[in-house]
């Protein structure tokens, strides 16, 4: 359920470019994920579905979440009312040329303005050169993510056993002998601890709370089994290759691993839903074990010894299970908040969908591959990583709008967590304190899009309502450039421009 807050945010100011934008593409249905901001509805909502309780043997999987009423539909305009001015094309190369020569953007910047609802290129200026997008790239992990899982799938975090003893198995020898030898037998039997293993699913979202969940109902389902005592064994081999992402330790992301509680963050901003750089542990999966083991010890269980990791026996039982919200949720924080553990989560999810390696190779393959088979335009794109911390990815401008005017096809709402979870400028996430300046006050609460910022690289991509009330989607990438600070404010300038 949407909270008024989130309401107030996106609907309420930014609600002109919101319903025009319906308007535009013809929206059919409500959109997937509502209409919320993905960070402030994850702090109100922790719980009531990601961390939900499944007691008993086998849990089955939750149903999806509901969708957000379709209430855009009522206060559009008809799409045959909108029209773009005819000589649109020519006030953009009048507008946008000079800005896009500014010093501030590098030597070469590359740019793309697209109409959503028709595909015509409204402006583009080197669109099919590929250039480093920093996290922009977020976008293209976004729709590949989306197509190959669904909107509404979960990543399980599970426990199970493969121990006799835990499933209510009767070893005793029933063909008598002495009653003392009997009795003997059984307690040296008592005393060898049940062995259970913590599976990592690789759910970047996985923190405390729902751990604390997760032991629970771990320690619910091995009380009525009988076993008060557990060796406590931890799992991440769904991933492979290397866990350290090529920038090397970095605080703005963990050692990518299939299982990890708070991003393995060493702070407290694991508790803040707008995260931002942190200290990171150099062993996420171990500390979410160990953390798995104490809550466990808080309910009563026993425990023998350290957390070991150990791959889980292939006919392991399961004993409980927690689920991630839906990958919609998922894209939605990732792109507001700029989520680099989301990202690389995701595309690994994309590579296990398509019988990939769960590694940064394997991601990269099957999203360029799930790319490809949309037919969008991937000629020179490298996606070496999933969150954009690669100076070696390379994306076109052109292929950045096609990727946004994708996810604005009524006949695509699977998508529309692309749109819905970009941050709107001036009011949340990666935007919030952006576009204060006199050149581009126009653009706030105007423009949702995804920031991108490396040293020397500033990039911008998203969707505007321009002239005619038209749903432009637009894309500029600029390399060299001198300064982030001076990068930012030619880049709003040239976005606020569209929403004159």
């Amino acid at each position: 359920m949407l909270e008024p807050k989130v309401w107030q945010l996106t609907a309420g100011s930014a609600v002109l470019g919101l319903v025009l934008a319906a308007g535009a593409v013809a929206l059919a249905g409500p959109w997937d994920s509502g209409q919320r901001k993905a960070e402030r509805d994850w702090a109100a909502a922790q719980g009531r579905t990601g961390g939900a309780h499944h007691p008993g043997g086998h849990p089955g999987k939750p149903a999806p979440a509901p969708s957000a009423a379709g209430v855009l539909d009522e206060l559009a305009p008809p799409v045959e009312s909108l029209s773009a001015p005819a000589d649109l094309p020519a006030g953009l190369r009048k507008t946008l040329g000079p800005l896009l020569e500014s010093p501030d953007l590098g030597p070469a910047p590359s740019a793309s303005v697209v109409d959503v609802a028709t595909g015509e290129q409204l402006f583009g200026e080197r669109a099919d050169r590929p250039m480093a997008p920093a996290s922009t790239i977020k976008i293209a992990t976004a729709v590949a993510a989306l197509s190959a899982l669904g909107p509404d799938h979960r990543i399980g975090t599970t426990v199970v056993t493969a121990d006799d003893k835990a499933k209510g198995d009767d070893k005793g020898d029933d063909k008598g002998g002495d009653e003392g030898d009997s009795e003997g037998d059984d307690k040296a039997k008592g005393d060898d601890p049940t062995e259970i293993t913590l599976v990592g699913g690789g759910d970047a979202t996985l923190d405390r709370k729902r751990l604390r969940a997760l032991a629970e109902d771990t320690a619910r389902a091995l009380r009525d089994r009988g076993v008060h005592e557990v060796a406590v064994r931890f799992d991440v081999s769904l991933y492979s290759g290397p866990r350290e992402h090529p920038i090397g330790p970095n605080d703005n992301i963990a050692p990518v691993t299939a299982l990890m509680n708070g991003q393995g963050r060493l702070d407290d901003s694991a508790r803040d839903s707008f995260g931002g750089p942190a200290p990171r542990s150099g062993d996420p999966a171990g500390d979410a074990a160990d953390v798995f083991a104490d809550l466990l010890r808080e309910r009563g269980l026993k425990t023998s010894g350290p957390p070991a990791m150990r791959k889980a026996p292939k006919d392991a039982d399961r004993l409980a299970v927690t689920y991630s919200r839906p990958v919609s949720a998922l894209v939605e924080r990732m792109l507001t908040n700029s989520d680099n553990d989301i990202a690389e989560s995701l595309v690994r999810q994309t590579a296990i969908k398509a019988g990939r390696p769960a590694s940064f190779a394997g991601a990269q393959q099957a999203v360029q591959a799930e790319l490809k088979e949309q037919k969008l335009p991937v000629g020179g794109a490298l996606l070496r990583d999933g969150s954009g911390l690669n100076r070696h990815d390379r994306i076109t401008s052109g292929l950045l709008t096609a990727l946004l005017a994708r996810a604005a096809d009524p006949g695509r709402p699977e998508l529309r967590p692309v749109l819905t979870g970009l941050p709107v400028a001036g009011f949340s996430g990666t935007l919030q304190g952006r576009y204060t300046d006199a050149d581009a006050i126009t653009g706030s609460g105007m423009i949702r899009a995804k920031t991108g910022t490396l040293t020397g690289v500033n990039s911008l991509a998203g969707t505007v309502v321009g002239p005619g009330g038209r749903l432009l989607a637009f894309a500029f990438l600029a390399e060299k450039a001198p300064g982030p600070d001076t990068a930012q404010r030619a880049l709003d300038h040239l976005s606020a421009e569209l929403a004159s």
